[in-house]
């Protein structure tokens, strides 16, 4: 079983299986046709249950035609210009490379003795982050598995910061719509059910800020403790970024911890058109990026970042096996001093590898094509009276829902667009997202792909409308 283990001895064979494997990849993309079969849970279930893994197929080749029939057919294909679904983007070939790159040497980037100069690279792009964002000299950060960790450390460091005597009395102040990491965050936290206070958007939706100064001024005459205040740049239904710079004013007035929720937005750090619209970012205490969203970098690849980081001290623990304090005065960087996680992939080496060969304007400019794309996709939906759309895209996200001219019932409609979706779902054509607005049923486009055009939108808002009215008709058939 020697022969397996990457090493000096199995050069060769790692090129060959590695290229084999690429060549199945590569082919599998030159012809997909769909972004999805439409494969069913009961049909792919016997044929993974079937496998025995205690009978191992001793061939690389074989292996990999085992695969083709369990995941590489049926995977769901973001490249593909009609995946119209989730924050999934296409991703860019510079960091696929370094995704082979830091598998096979397999640093891992806890201390500066398992990565080298791993470390170094990745603190050079968190010095980049922190420029982008407008941060000075203090700042810091460290690489993260997602948004949702990214939060997590960051609303660890507000907790921290708060110096509250009770758990119980702390608030975190969030929009409507807002992550639900916010409150996950919160309960694993130690936080108490009431900790989140959910905070009104007005119809552009955004956090309104009257609103937040109401409930930051109840708080302190309620005698609690105001922890945080998470400020969205592109919430995940809408895109929408709420208004940093008024935010930025009230927590500096009542002393609070100030993070922004940057996963999806901070492609606009890159943008050449529309930095502006991330203005008073600079002013947050914590922001969360997700490069693995508008970056166009594989899962995963995340950060957070801090204005201060000497705040970073709150997740610093010291092992005498794995980073002694002695290493702190010699000047041994070891990232795992300011990482929820220990063991801990070289992710940053992805988005290395792309700045290194595209540039940030590179990235920028494919930003800027989906958040432009966005806006035409909202002129076609604004223009069909077949659709109701909720508010024009600030990023590159659409939220609308099909509206019979025939049927009132909005709980018809509400199943019909459900219908729609499931169906578009099972015929691979397209994938679509969902989401409700209120208790309504709504269908949800999330335009993360340079390569998806205006004619792709249109097609698939007819494939909607075809299946939402084969549902009516065949509800109006039921019901007569």
């Amino acid at each position: 079983m020697r022969s397996h283990l990457l090493n000096d001895l199995t050069a060769e064979q790692y090129r060959r299986s590695v290229t084999e494997g690429v060549e199945r990849v590569a082919a599998r993309l030159a012809t997909t046709e769909r972004p999805f079969t439409g494969v069913t849970v009961d049909a792919l279930s016997p044929r993974i249950d079937g496998i025995d893994l205690d009978r191992p197929l001793h061939d690389t080749t074989a292996v990999l035609d085992e695969l083709e029939d369990v995941y590489l057919r049926d995977a769901v294909y973001f490249h593909h210009p009609r995946y119209l679904a989730h924050l999934n983007c296409p991703v860019v070939i510079p960091a696929v490379l370094g995704e082979a790159v830091l598998s096979a040497v397999n640093s891992s980037l806890d201390t500066w003795d398992q990565s080298a100069g791993g470390t170094l690279i990745e603190r050079k792009l968190i010095d980049w982050t922190t420029a982008r964002i407008g941060f000075g000299a203090a700042a810091d950060g460290v690489f993260t598995s997602g948004g949702t960790q990214s939060n997590l450390q960051a609303l660890l460091l507000a907790r921290e910061e708060a110096k509250a005597e009770s758990l119980a009395d702390l608030r975190i102040f969030a929009s409507e719509v807002s992550h639900f990491s916010v409150r996950k965050s919160a309960k694993l936290l130690g936080l108490g059910p009431d900790a989140v206070v959910s905070v009104p958007v007005g119809a552009d939706k955004r956090m309104q800020t009257v609103a937040l100064a109401r409930e930051l001024e109840r708080c302190k005459d309620d005698g609690l403790v105001p922890m945080a205040v998470v400020a969205t740049a592109g919430t995940t239904d809408f895109g929408s970024i709420d208004p940093l710079p008024e935010i930025a004013e009230l927590c500096e007035q009542y002393g609070v911890w100030m993070h922004v929720d940057a996963a999806y937005g901070c492609g606009l750090l890159a943008s050449l058109q529309h930095r502006d619209r991330l203005a008073g970012i600079e002013r947050a205490d914590s922001v969360t990026v997700d490069y693995h969203k508008s970056f166009f970098q594989p899962v995963s690849s995340s950060a957070v970042l801090v204005r201060d980081g000497s705040t970073l001290c709150h997740v610093t623990y010291h092992a005498d096996y794995l980073n002694p304090r002695r290493m702190v005065t010699e000047r041994i960087p070891n990232q795992v001093d300011k990482s929820l996680q220990t063991t801990r992939r070289f992710d940053a080496l992805k988005l290395w590898m792309t700045l290194r060969t595209m540039g940030a304007d590179g990235i920028g400019e494919l930003f800027d094509e989906v958040c432009a794309l966005a806006q035409e996709g909202w002129k076609l939906l604004v223009a069909d009276p077949r659709y109701d759309v909720v508010v024009e895209p600030t990023l590159s996200t659409l939220v609308f829902r099909y509206i019979p001219a025939a049927v009132t019932d909005p709980a018809e409609i509400d199943r019909a667009n459900l219908y729609a979706r499931k169906a578009l779902f099972a015929s691979g054509d397209a994938v679509v997202a969902g989401t409700k607005v209120g208790s309504r049923h709504y269908l949800k486009f999330t335009l993360l792909n340079p390569e998806t055009t205006t004619a792709d939108i249109a097609a698939v808002l007819d494939l909607i409308a075809g299946h939402a009215e084969q549902y009516l008709g065949e509800s109006l058939d039921r019901a007569s």
